[in-house]
C-alpha cells in the first residue's frame, strides 16, 4: 500500500470516528453522512456543519384584551377589569334621571303652564294661589298621564319604539305605574286645596287620562279624548283662580261680560242670572277651551300615524285647522268698551294678537306641510313635535284675546317659553 493510499483511509477512519461521535450526542437526530463521491481520493469531505440549537419554550402571550372564544393563561395578582357586557353594565343617577326624563317628557311640560295661565286670563283676573295649584295640579296629572301612557304601551313600544324607557330596560312596568298613580293623587290633593269646584274638574280630567291610555286611545275617540284633558285643564286653571278670588261668595249679581275692568281684576259675569263663581267662570273661559281642544284633536289625529306614517290626509287637515285656528283667535273675546281702552289701545292689542297668531301658525304648519309631502314616520313625527310646541303661543294668543293688563303680560310671559320649549327638544323628545 502506498503512503497515499494510507493517508485517505486514514482520514476516513477519523471521519467515521467523528460522525459516530456526533451521532451518540443528539440521540441520532441526524442520520450518517455518507462519503460525498465527488471528493478526491485522498481528500476528506468538508465536516458536517452542527445543526443549530432549537431555542427554549417560552409560552406565548396572551392577546389583549382576552378574546372570549380563546382566552390566554391569567396572569397572577389583581388585573384590571374589562369592559362591562351590555347586560351586566350597572345605570348610574345620570342615566335614571336620563331615563326618567325620557318617560316622562320634560320637553313637553313647557306646554302645561299656559293651560292654567290662559284661564286665569280669560277671567281678566291676576293669578292668585287658586292659579299656582291649579298649574301644580296640571303638571302632575300631565306628567302622571305620560308615565300611564308608556306603560299602556310597553308591548307595542318593544317592537316599535325600543329604545323607550320600559322596553329597554331601564324603568322596570311596576315603576312606571307607580309613578302614575302617585302623580295622579299629588294632582288631587292640590287641586282640593283650591277648592272643590277646582277638585271636580281635577277628578274629571284625571279619569280622562286614565280613559285615553288605558283604552280610548286605540278608538276613534281617541283625539276626542285627548281634546277634552287639555280644555279641562284650561277650565281648571279658571275655576281655581275664581274660587280663591271669591272664596266666601256664593252667589254673583247680574253684569254684563263687557263690564270687566281691565285694571282691577274684576271677573266678568253672564249677564241674566245670579250664579256661583266657578259657574260664571267655566262658561266665560269655555270659548278659549274649545278652541284649545280644537288644536289638540288635530295635533292628536297625526300622532296616530306618527309609528308606521303613510297618512297624506290627516297632516292636510292639521294645516287647515291650524290656519282657521289662528283666524280665529285675532279676535277678541272680550268686547273692548271698559274704561280707560280707546282707539290706539284696541290697536296695540290687535296689532299683539296677529302676532301671537303668527307665531303659532308657522310653528305648527311648517312641520304639518313636510309632513303631507312626504308621510314618513320621521316627518310625521317631526309634524307632531311642532303642533305641541305650537300649543304655547297659541295659549298666549288666547291670554291676549282676554285683552286688558293681566291678559297681554300673560301672553307675553308664555312666549317667553317657546324657545326653552325648543332647545329641550333637541335633548329629549316630546313624543
Amino acid at each position: 500500500m502506498s503512503e497515499r493510499d494510507r493517508t485517505g483511509l486514514l482520514n476516513r477512519v477519523i471521519d467515521a470516528l467523528t460522525r459516530a461521535r456526533t451521532s451518540g450526542a443528539d440521540g441520532g437526530a441526524h442520520p450518517p453522512r455518507t462519503p460525498d463521491a465527488t471528493a478526491p481520493p485522498g481528500v476528506s469531505p468538508p465536516a458536517p456543519v452542527p445543526p443549530a440549537p432549537a431555542p427554549p419554550h417560552v409560552d406565548s402571550p396572551a392577546p389583549w384584551p382576552p378574546s372570549p372564544t380563546a382566552p390566554g393563561p391569567t396572569a397572577p395578582g389583581p388585573t384590571a377589569p374589562g369592559p362591562t357586557a351590555p347586560g351586566q353594565h350597572r345605570p348610574t343617577g345620570r342615566d335614571r334621571a336620563r331615563a326618567w326624563a325620557e318617560l316622562l317628557r320634560i320637553s313637553a311640560l313647557f306646554t302645561v303652564p299656559g293651560d292654567a295661565l290662559a284661564g286665569a286670563a280669560a277671567l281678566r283676573i291676576r293669578p292668585n294661589r287658586g292659579t299656582a295649584l291649579a298649574l301644580g295640579a296640571s303638571l302632575c296629572l300631565y306628567e302622571a298621564g305620560m308615565a300611564l301612557n308608556d306603560w299602556a304601551d310597553r308591548d307595542e313600544d318593544a317592537q316599535d319604539r325600543p329604545h323607550r324607557p320600559i322596553p329597554s330596560g331601564r324603568i322596570t312596568p311596576p315603576a312606571a305605574l307607580t309613578a302614575a298613580a302617585t302623580l295622579t293623587a299629588a294632582g288631587l290633593t292640590l287641586a282640593a286645596r283650591a277648592g272643590r269646584p277646582a277638585l271636580t274638574v281635577a277628578t274629571t280630567l284625571a279619569a280622562t287620562v286614565w280613559a285615553y291610555d288605558l283604552h280610548l286611545k286605540h278608538t276613534r275617540l281617541g283625539p276626542v279624548a285627548m281634546a277634552a284633558t287639555r280644555s279641562l285643564d284650561l277650565l281648571l286653571g279658571a275655576t281655581a283662580t275664581a274660587s280663591r278670588a271669591h272664596p266666601h261668595r256664593t252667589t254673583e249679581p247680574a253684569a254684563p261680560i263687557n263690564a270687566a275692568h281691565p285694571r282691577t281684576g274684576t271677573p266678568p259675569h253672564i249677564p241674566g242670572a245670579r250664579t256661583h263663581p266657578h259657574h260664571s267662570a267655566l262658561r266665560t273661559a269655555l270659548p278659549n277651551a274649545l278652541i284649545l281642544a280644537t288644536h289638540t284633536c288635530a295635533v292628536t289625529s297625526v300622532s296616530r300615524h306618527e309609528a308606521h306614517g303613510g297618512s297624506t290626509r290627516t297632516p292636510l287637515a292639521a294645516l287647515a285647522t291650524t290656519a282657521a285656528i289662528a283666524l280665529h283667535a285675532t279676535r277678541p273675546h272680550h268686547t273692548p268698551t271698559a274704561p280707560g281702552t280707546g282707539t290706539h289701545g284696541d290697536t296695540a292689542a290687535r296689532l299683539l294678537r296677529t302676532a301671537l297668531a303668527g307665531t303659532y301658525l308657522h310653528t305648527a304648519t311648517t312641520p304639518y306641510l313636510h309632513a303631507a309631502l312626504n308621510p314618513s314616520p320621521p316627518l310625521t313625527q317631526r309634524a307632531v313635535g311642532g303642533g305641541i310646541r305650537a300649543t304655547i303661543p297659541l295659549q298666549a294668543t288666547l291670554a291676549a284675546r282676554a285683552g286688558g293688563t293681566t291678559g297681554h303680560a300673560t301672553a307675553l310671559t308664555l312666549l317667553a317659553l317657546v324657545p326653552l320649549a325648543r332647545r329641550f327638544a333637541r335633548k329629549v323628545s316630546t313624543t
